[in-house]
């Protein structure tokens, strides 16, 4: 059953593996790649049952002939030749040069192949031939579509509907069952936590975003605590608290734990439902965007249930922290002290660097539990996207661990860059009266001194990455790959990937 943030509603295309193109196929949907000698239909021989030499010859001549090259994510569509019976049509993708063809490459063409079919029933393509497992995640994912806010008024009509079915040729029974089925979990993994950043702040305020994540977790069968506002000031969660306190919806903290194994990991994500900056209010124009600042609450919640899914043999810990930061006659100021889960004071200098401090009650609390490893994700800082644009996301922490995360973020098409935590910008973070500033005095490193401030709270024992997702976790222009507009998912595949990686020692 798939996961899903919005009850009753399928996030992605129906996957299935085939070894026929069935006589009811709408479209066939196959890869060309680019060179100096023309175009060129890829795999070349592994479906020559199905796609003859002589159909496939048929098919170079006629995509020829309307200018098909085989560019990276060019779409050529063409009738099917008539020895592809009751195939309507073909669409041609384009790969791009088959000397550089990989998984993620598959991955973004198959995404546009899947945006250019809405209205399409069934879909039979060739690309799992090359990659099921990234055919697959491109399908379901440049599917999606978020909808359950529109009205009779504006819902997708019949012909603007996400292709329904997509069947994956294969040449044999068994190929690539456990390849799909490991990736349309991720894809669904993904698509919750898109689910999630899409739903707008009216309807995903902190109780509610704690309340769903529950009962999907509970359905999974997990392990769940849930701290309301009063467990929150027992138990001394001032960063939490600070934060929350300007809004008439009050924060909460959620831990979820899938218990696999004797080794430890901690996931913890910045939950902020909807970010005006507080006090330290931030500019009117594209404040919209906000209802994105819980991304990485989302990707870490998304990513635990995937972790039981495929039951990894390690145990995950999911410590989220979730806040709506507004302002008002009770929000917190700026040169306010609030007092860390764990004693740490903080002089806040600015309230709109509220992430840092949810972050650092969490991960206190999940360094309790004494795990290996701990990743936090955030969409922290606008000088992430300043330093590294929108679609690569910062990857901070202890050096190996911080190398190994930026290279499997890599390694799966979700480009994470190891960033440094130079010890000069430490000294920028000390406070005239407390322990800490949540801020430095100065915009240089902006990226870096947030990270800097999370490593206070981070025991020496344990390896340790912090990813700042501010850009890539939400897509404020026009799809691309398989990535619409809103939020992306990024970085589920990074950290399930990371989780495996982990398991696998």
């Amino acid at each position: 059953m798939p996961m899903t943030a919005v009850a009753d509603r399928s996030l992605g295309p129906e996957l299935a593996r085939t070894e026929t193109i069935g006589a009811d196929t709408d479209v066939l949907v196959i890869g060309l790649t680019s060179s100096e000698d023309g175009p060129a239909i890829v795999p070349e021989d592994l479906f020559g049952d199905v796609l003859t030499a002589e159909l496939r010859g048929e098919l170079l001549d006629q995509l020829g002939t309307v200018g098909a090259k085989g560019k990276a994510e060019e779409l050529t569509r063409i009738p099917a030749p008539s020895g592809l019976d009751g195939v309507a049509s073909v669409l041609a993708v384009g790969l791009g040069s088959a000397d550089k063809l990989d998984a993620e490459q598959i991955r973004r063409s198959a995404g546009v192949a899947a945006r250019a079919l809405s209205g399409t029933e069934l879909v039979v393509t060739t690309l799992s031939g090359l990659d099921i497992g990234a055919a697959a995640e491109g399908f379901y994912l440049g599917a999606y579509s978020f909808t359950p806010f529109r009205s009779g008024k504006s819902a997708p009509k019949p012909d603007e509907r996400p292709v329904a079915r997509v069947e994956l040729l294969v040449p044999e029974p068994g190929f690539g069952e456990e390849a799909l089925f490991r990736a349309q979990l991720t894809a669904e993994a993904v698509a919750t936590a898109r689910d999630f950043v899409n739903t707008p702040p009216s309807h995903l305020f902190p109780a509610e975003f704690a309340s769903r994540a529950q009962g999907l977790a509970e359905a999974a069968g997990l392990t769940v605590e849930v701290l309301d506002e009063k467990a929150l000031e027992a138990g001394g969660y001032g960063g939490v608290l600070g934060v929350g306190k300007g809004s008439s919806r009050p924060p909460r903290l959620i831990r979820i734990t899938y218990a696999g194994g004797p080794k430890k990991v901690a996931l913890v994500g910045k939950g902020i439902t909807f970010d005006t900056g507080g006090i330290s209010i931030k500019p009117a124009q594209n404040m919209e965007n906000m209802t994105s600042d819980m991304a990485g609450a989302a990707a870490v919640i998304a990513t635990t249930l995937l972790a039981a899914r495929l039951s990894l043999p390690i145990t995950v810990t999911a410590t989220v922290p979730m806040a709506e930061n507004m302002p008002s006659a009770t929000a917190q100021r700026p040169g306010d002290v609030l007092t860390q889960y764990g004693g740490v004071t903080v002089e806040v200098l600015n309230t709109d660097a509220e992430g840092r401090l949810i972050l650092a009650d969490a991960i206190v609390r999940a360094s309790e539990d004494e795990p290996e490893y701990l990743i936090d994700v955030a969409t922290l800082t606008g000088a992430q996207m300043v330093a590294l644009g929108t679609r690569t996301p910062g990857v901070m922490g202890t050096d190996e661990f911080r190398d190994r995360v930026a290279r499997i973020s890599r390694e799966v098409g979700e480009n994470g860059w190891a960033m440094p935590l130079p010890a000069e910008l430490r000294g920028d973070l000390n406070s005239k009266i407390a322990d800490l500033a949540n801020v430095a005095p100065h915009r240089w490193g902006g990226m870096l001194s947030a990270g800097l401030f999370l490593k206070e709270f981070v025991p020496e024992n344990v390896q340790w990455a912090h990813l700042d997702v501010a850009g890539p976790a939400y897509n404020t222009g026009g799809p691309f790959g398989y990535i619409g507009k809103g939020g992306t998912g990024v970085p589920v595949r990074t950290l399930i990937a990371v989780l495996q990686d982990i398991a696998a020692e």
